[in-house]
This record gives structure tokens, C-alpha cells and sequence, in this order.
């Protein structure tokens, strides 16, 4: 049956003076399997959504009227999990398609102040090993602490003479570069970087390189694709396998690396305002990097909150760089020793 619900006047902005506010989508009339096909969640984790960025939604303004926090998170979370503004949504909430968009925009900009503490390496030494752990289960390589790789989100073109984000296949994107542990939990994020730039080049840039790249004692080793460098602190196939035991290496690196790519699925599967099957995503690139963001910041904290990172995973490879060789570059004969320690220890 169909929910009658009155539609707000555009002119009712998000914020007002004093406590009032507009409630015309009341959550607890509704059944939670409508909650979860129409908003992608359950119950739950949106009333935690709630509180967790109520204060940021809930400031004044002039105005004299408000949409209420949980209205306002609805409507974000209807857009983010089906790439629409359709009046349908707008509908089911009780809000125009205009008071949509500025939901979007303002959740949007709650979830990415929240990535700092939601996305990062800073986590305590039992969190560390026991990530460790679940990555050896998987195929047999030691000390992993991460894998990393990029993937592109389209979006429209921001003008007709920035070429900087159109990448090899043609369409303009943003490469975005994320680290996660072996259950999908993103350590880093970064959704800036324009289609264009390759991985390589990427990740010499990023904050994790620089981070890492500093630090004089690692406690293990990330994993890249043979896109990355070789190095001490980030471990790579062996692009000319001689051995057994460098087949046999590769193929758990391979397995072990896997884990990024399924995270991106998951992540562009659920949030399917990524994804592409409604369009690219319409906005100036700041706009959608940050709305992007915000996907990466909401993945981690439903993962966090116990949901399971691979309920929505699509089958589907995520678009990718497609490099080719890289240009020959200094060999770290350290990082050569250090890898091949590692295949003769435990793939020999």
C-alpha cells in the first residue's frame, strides 16, 4: 500500500530557529523490511546513524522551520544506496526533490567531517595482530597489515577543456585510491585524485606513501598489484616467476590482494550512486569526491556496527587502471631481499 504523505513546500529549508521542526515521515510507522529496500539499512544502524550526526544536523539557522535529522539521513542514505533523486523518494519522506538534494549536501558533508575518525591506521597492537592473523588464514602470507589499489568513479565532465580527469577508457572519473584490512575495514581512503593520474603515480603522492615511506621500522608489509613499486614496506607479485615457490607466491598474493577489489564491489553495490547503472555521478568534482567520501565513511561504520561488508558484493570487476608495464624504476635491492625471504620461508 502506498504511504500518503504530504510534500513540503521547496521553500522549507534544512534548519530553523528554536526546536521546531518538519516529521512528516514518522520511522516507527514503517516495517523494516521498507526501511532496508527503500534505505538500504536496517532499523538499527540508522537510528545509530542518528545519533551519531545529530548535533551537526540539527544546528540553527535563521530560518523558521527544519527537516529533522532523521529525515534529513534518509534522504541521503535513499540517494546514496540507488543513485536517484526520483520523486518516488522524495515521496516515501515527504520532502521535494530540491529539499533532497540539500539533504544530500548536508549529510554529506556530517559523514566526511566524521572520516578522520572513522577511516585510519590508528588502531591498538591486539586490533593490528588479529587483522594479521585473518589475512594469513587466507592464503599463507605473514604480517599483512593492508592492500591497497585504485578504482574509478565516472562523473560528469567538468568542462570541455579539463582533460585531467579523463582516464584511459575514455571517461571522465576519479581514481580512488583505498587501503582495508582482510574484512573490507577501509585504513585509507583517498577520493580526490583526477581519472587521469596513474595508480603508480597516485600512490607516490598519497599520504600513505609519504607516512610509510618515513618510517625507518615496519611491522609488516601492504600489498600492491604489479601496478605498485616494491618495497620494504609493500610487497608486490614477482613479474618474472622463476620457481615453484614464486608461483606458489604469487598465487597467494593474488587471493590475499583480492580482498581490496571485493571491497570496492561491495562498496559501489551498495552505495549504487557509484556504480554507474543510474548515470555518472552529476556534480563538480569536489562535490562528488566528497560524496564518495562519505560511502567510505558510512561502509566502515556499518562495518563496525556488525553488518557484513560483502552482503551487497557485486560480481563484477570495478573499473581499473589499464597501465601496462610501468617504466623500469631503481630496484630496491632491500625490498628484493626481504620478498624473497618471504617466498623461501613459507612458499619453498
Amino acid at each position: 500500500m502506498a504511504i500518503q504523505i504530504a510534500i513540503l513546500d521547496c521553500d522549507l529549508l534544512l534548519h530553523g530557529r528554536g526546536h521546531k521542526t518538519l516529521d512528516r515521515f514518522d520511522i516507527e510507522t514503517v516495517s523494516d523490511a521498507f526501511l532496508l529496500t527503500t534505505f538500504g539499512f536496517p532499523r538499527d544502524f540508522i537510528y545509530y546513524l542518528v545519533e551519531l550526526l545529530r548535533d551537526t544536523l540539527s544546528r540553527r539557522t535563521q530560518r523558521s522551520r527544519a527537516i529533522s535529522p532523521e529525515v534529513q539521513i534518509l534522504a541521503a542514505l535513499g540517494f546514496y544506496t540507488s543513485g536517484s533523486f526520483q520523486t518516488r523518494m522524495g515521496d516515501a519522506i515527504g520532502i521535494s526533490q530540491a529539499s533532497m538534494s540539500r539533504c544530500v549536501t548536508n549529510v554529506t558533508k556530517a559523514l566526511v567531517r566524521k572520516a578522520p575518525e572513522c577511516i585510519g591506521f590508528m588502531r591498538d597492537e591486539a586490533t593490528k595482530q588479529q587483522s594479521k592473523e585473518e589475512f594469513f588464514r587466507v592464503a599463507g602470507i605473514p604480517n599483512v597489515m593492508g592492500v591497497v589499489d585504485c578504482a574509478h568513479i565516472a562523473i560528469k565532465a567538468p568542462n570541455a577543456e579539463d582533460s585531467s580527469y579523463v582516464n584511459k577508457k575514455g571517461f571522465h572519473s576519479i581514481n580512488c585510491q583505498l587501503v582495508c584490512d582482510a574484512r573490507g575495514l577501509l585504513l585509507s581512503a583517498e577520493t580526490n585524485w583526477p581519472g587521469s593520474l596513474q595508480d603508480n603515480c597516485i600512490f607516490k603522492q598519497s599520504s600513505v606513501y609519504k607516512e610509510l615511506d618515513e618510517q625507518e621500522n615496519h611491522e609488516g608489509w601492504f600489498l600492491g598489484d604489479c601496478r605498485y613499486p616494491l618495497k620494504k614496506w609493500l610487497m608486490t607479485p614477482v613479474q618474472y616467476p622463476e620457481t615453484s615457490a614464486d608461483f606458489q607466491y604469487n598465487l597467494a598474493h593474488t587471493a590475499t590482494h583480492e580482498i581490496v577489489d571485493r571491497t570496492f564491489r561491495a562498496i559501489q553495490t551498495r552505495f549504487r550512486c557509484l556504480d554507474g547503472s543510474k548515470g555518472y555521478l552529476q556534480y563538480s568534482p569536489e562535490k562528488c569526491s566528497h560524496i564518495i567520501l562519505a560511502c567510505c565513511v558510512l561502509h566502515n561504520v556499518s562495518l563496525q556496527s556488525g553488518l557484513d561488508a560483502w552482503t551487497f558484493e557485486r560480481t563484477d570487476i570495478p573499473d581499473q587502471s589499464e597501465e601496462g608495464s610501468r617504466k623500469p624504476e631503481a630496484v630496491d635491492s632491500e625490498a628484493v631481499r626481504i620478498r624473497q625471504e618471504l617466498i623461501l620461508s613459507h612458499f619453498s
